[in-house]
């Protein structure tokens, strides 16, 4: 980034300004001994990843502005900051810190309330460069909120927008299918991840760790059926986005959804993304035979580890010529215990065939897999340029990168947020 050398606030957040170099604080009175002395010397004692993560914490646990108990003496007014934040958008970060900080216009202490941080007790009386890594990250998370338009409020409004926009990106996520007995992942009770401790894992997203599916499938197959949708029907969020469709108005429909109910209702291809693959297909993870989910369903179902008929036809050919290997398919050697507590075959299978046939894996996006092209071509490419309402339904975003789509798109294109919980997380509805 341009001006390193000028200003310490426009280098990498991670680059924290070291608080006990030898400056011209070096000359002034230190403060008595406080509660707060202690969290100061760690801040001058530790290295740059120690003071990282100490500021990163102070402004964690940082109230909203609404909930301070007493406010600084010396702070930006609501109108302030405002101003602040939208010429920050306006200009950037580097000609914002150049404007303000080095030509002296504000403190960088007064200048962090502007951002919703209160300074912290433990740096009061230190010269004003100490607040620099605190500004500085809350700059970084300024720019990661997308701000909310101020002119769109009401019902009313979304209808007037639904009603206006000829080209809306919906994006959905398992909100929309849970009414049909499809759980979603994270809700704490009913969640999908909630119910996998029986598995013994360090982290329930494992279930779709693609290093952990290649070791050992039966973990994902043994949960499969639990996601599986187990007809064709659809709900009302469906139909909803198809009626998009039939009146002209839909864009693209981005899903994270794996239970391709989406072309149960008749989204057309072209008009869908499965940001995450889906339900509809299965490849053969040995020799990339690819099938109807249908022809594995049946294994699906009943939490049985389908495996490669063309793999097992081609194995079976082999077999009269001697070729006759009993290893799993990342090569290491399975005991008949370990097979057969995952198998359902005839004992010639077991000993010849099943060893060495390729896994069927739903073509679904497992964590550590890209996600497919399509979803960036059409986002970057096609869509931004076009979007004109977004609808946000049924998704806390929290798996990236479909999470970041919100914040990509222009910041004047209107976006509805529809969820039956609220997520601070969110960079969706920020008011400044």
């Amino acid at each position: 980034m341009d001006g390193l050398q000028t200003s310490p606030l426009k280098a990498p957040v991670i680059e924290i300004i070291d608080l006990s170099s030898k400056d011209d604080s070096d000359n002034e009175e230190k403060p008595d001994n406080s509660p707060d002395d202690a969290s100061l010397q760690e801040l001058e004692d530790g290295d740059d990843d120690d003071h990282q993560s100490l500021y990163e914490d102070m402004l964690e646990g940082m109230l909203d502005r609404s909930e301070w108990d007493e406010e600084p003496a010396d702070m930006c007014t609501i109108e302030e900051a405002f101003a602040f934040r939208k010429r920050l958008r306006h200009v950037g970060e580097d000609e914002f810190i150049a404007e303000t900080i080095e030509t002296g216009r504000i403190t960088a202490k007064k200048l962090c309330t502007a951002f919703g941080i209160k300074p912290p007790s433990l740096l009061d009386g230190q010269p004003d460069h100490k607040y620099y890594p605190l500004l500085g990250l809350g700059i970084t998370r300024e720019l990661s909120k997308r701000v909310k338009l101020p002119e769109y409020n009401t019902v009313d409004d979304a209808v007037h927008l639904l009603k206006r926009s000829k080209n809306i990106i919906v994006l959905t996520g398992a909100g929309i299918s849970t009414s049909l007995g499809i759980p979603d992942f994270r809700s704490k009770e009913t969640g999908l991840y909630s119910q996998l401790e029986h598995l013994g894992l360090s982290d329930p997203q494992e279930v779709f760790d693609i290093t952990i599916f290649r070791e050992n499938p039966s973990i994902f197959y043994s949960v499969a059926k639990d996601i599986l949708p187990s007809s064709q029907k659809f709900s009302p969020t469906h139909a909803f986005i198809k009626l998009l469709q039939d009146k002209g108005k839909l864009l693209t429909n981005f899903t994270q959804n794996i239970d391709n109910l989406e072309s149960h209702a008749g989204i057309v291809p072209e008009k869908l993304i499965q940001c995450h693959g889906s339900f509809a297909t299965a490849t053969c993870v040995e020799c990339g035979y690819r099938v109807k989910c249908k022809e594995i369903y049946n294994d699906l179902k009943a939490g049985r580890v389908a495996r490669c008929d063309r793999c097992v036809r081609t194995l079976r050919q082999a077999k009269p010529f001697g070729i006759k290997r009993k290893r799993s398919m990342n090569g290491v050697p399975l005991s008949k215990k370990k097979r057969q507590s995952y198998e359902d075959s005839t004992d010639d299978e077991e000993d010849y065939d099943i060893a060495v046939a390729g896994v069927m894996k739903p073509d679904i996006t497992f964590f550590g897999e890209d996600l497919p092209e399509t979803f960036h071509d059409r986002l970057v490419r096609h869509d931004k340029d076009l979007v004109d309402l977004v609808l946000v339904i049924g998704t806390s975003l929290k798996v990236s990168p479909v999470s970041e789509v919100s914040g990509f798109l222009p910041a004047e294109t209107p976006q509805i947020y529809i969820s039956r919980e609220v997520f601070p997380h969110l960079p969706l509805l920020q008011s400044p």
